[in-house]
């Protein structure tokens, strides 16, 4: 580092560095000074951090190995001033284009934690197939950006509690997002409304119809067995009988049941050769009075949810294998689909999947084997800031990669991996706004003869009653 001159875009990169971490440090309301240290250490430990206890180890965490779980058990982070913390980090939007964010869901299972409190059912993947096990599932949203890197922009992290409903976590999580952006000037009226990635597995056309009005535009990928339908032709004069809802039925995995698309476009690409996107604009879907549905008026006729339906058929991934299927996406919001756009954006949004891995990997996002649901959260929450601080750090540092590394390409930001490398270093110089702790002398220990007061085991959540599916709800994506 000292190698280094200090140019004046350095200096300020350092300078933003250090006010981040005082803002983060100001998050943390009860035990901060434990849980900002607690996070250097993760930041600083030279592996994957296995346990929260071992990084009571590491020279950054300057307390007694019982300072971590007491800052972890009865500290205080405020999630609403770190959500606007790390807002206000994310990257600007190209000219003309939209900020971009994505939301995803991860687990973190806990099986065998008997006495773990607010455990749900969680879907982990693995080669033997999806398991279903009790854990905590956590809703993430980041900020997605162009370029070469796989960076993202952490942005909350949120649990989904017992009884809770995904979509209406989500919903939740977008609504705050745009007031967070306007209240930090990310977005302002007139500026594009800002685009948010969903995966497979949320009902598009209830969030679509949740959040209209809104300016936001979601783009939602679709499962290939998705029926959709037009508007009917007009009604003729005469014509006897209750008015047509539904129009000709447009199929997603028989070309059969297709009409011409409004938009088609042939392109090259590098890393995905000859690239084909389709799109059909006004479809919608039949709704059937399930799900959020349920509680919908008799006396009214579910609505009529419209977006703009994309095809994006690619000849080979990046690494030469033949694609599975077809990509399909939704799109609805304020403004017309722009499908050059999106396709590329969407591609983006697996930039999230390489944060989830690095931060599972070697901040320890799942490494916490806690009690306590609230504890968890405060985990997570200093695994966001940790790795916000690594993406401010990522020019900042040496290039310390291991001998058998190969060099970066000249230009190209180093790795998180690579930025955590050299981050003990950087640490050195920027200091902490952590104060020292405090001499103390130890407590007066347990009473003779008290007894340990058993704990009651605590089951995961299950819902009590499966969703009944008609035939028409099969068409919900």
């Amino acid at each position: 580092m000292d190698s280094l001159q200090d140019t004046p875009a350095r200096v300020e990169a350092l300078s933003e560095l250090s006010r981040f971490r005082a803002g983060l440090h100001a998050c943390f309301t009860r035990r901060g000074d434990a849980l900002f240290e607690l996070a250097d250490a993760m930041l600083c430990a030279q592996g994957p951090v296995r346990s929260p206890v071992e990084l009571s180890l590491e020279p950054e965490f300057r307390r007694r190995h019982g300072s971590v779980y007491d800052a972890l058990a009865h500290g205080q982070i405020s999630s609403s001033r770190l959500r606007y913390l790390l807002i206000g980090l994310s990257a600007p939007a190209r000219a003309g284009e939209p900020l971009m964010f994505a939301i995803d869901t991860t687990p973190h299972a806990r099986p065998d934690a008997e006495y773990a409190d607010e455990r749900t059912m969680v879907q982990v993947r693995g080669k033997g197939g999806d398991r279903w096990l009790p854990g905590w599932p956590y809703s993430l949203l980041v900020g997605i950006q162009w370029g070469s890197s796989s960076w993202v922009d952490p942005i909350e992290a949120r649990r989904l509690r017992p009884g809770e409903e995904h979509t209406d976590v989500t919903i939740d999580q977008i609504t705050g997002l745009l007031k967070d952006l306007t209240a930090t000037g990310k977005w302002q009226p007139g500026d594009p409304p800002p685009l948010v990635l969903l995966d497979a597995g949320n009902y598009a056309t209830d969030l679509t119809h949740a959040l209209a009005g809104h300016d936001v535009q979601l783009l939602v990928r679709l499962r290939a067995t998705r029926v959709f339908y037009l508007d009917p032709p007009p009604r003729r004069p005469g014509q006897m009988g209750a008015p047509l809802r539904h129009g000709a039925e447009f199929s997603c995995s028989d070309p059969a049941k297709r009409h011409a698309p409004d938009f088609e476009r042939t392109v090259e690409s590098e890393l995905y050769g000859t690239v084909t996107v389709r799109a059909w604009s006004g479809l919608h879907q039949k709704l059937g009075s399930t799900g959020r549905w349920a509680n919908w008026p008799r006396d009214k006729q579910l609505p009529i949810v419209r977006g703009t339906v994309l095809q994006v058929v690619v000849d080979h991934l990046p690494d030469g294998r033949k694609p599975p299927k077809d990509l399909w996406l939704w799109h609805a919001g304020p403004v017309p689909a722009d499908p050059d756009l999106l396709w590329k954006a969407y591609l983006r949004r697996f930039d999230q999947e390489h944060f989830h891995r690095f931060a599972k990997s070697y901040l320890g996002l799942a490494s916490a084997h806690l009690s306590s649901a609230a504890a968890t959260d405060r985990w997570v929450s200093l695994t966001m800031g940790a790795y916000a601080q690594l993406r401010l750090a990522r020019h900042l540092v040496d290039d310390l990669r291991r001998p058998w590394h190969p060099r970066p390409d000249p230009g190209k930001p180093l790795s998180p991996y690579k930025v955590r490398l050299g981050f003990r270093r950087l640490r050195a110089r920027i200091g902490t706004p952590a104060d020292s702790p405090k001499p103390t002398r130890p407590g007066p220990g347990r009473p003779k003869g008290s007894k340990n007061r058993p704990k009651s085991k605590r089951p995961p959540y299950r819902k009590s009653e499966p969703t009944t599916v008609n035939t028409q709800s099969d068409d919900r994506s």
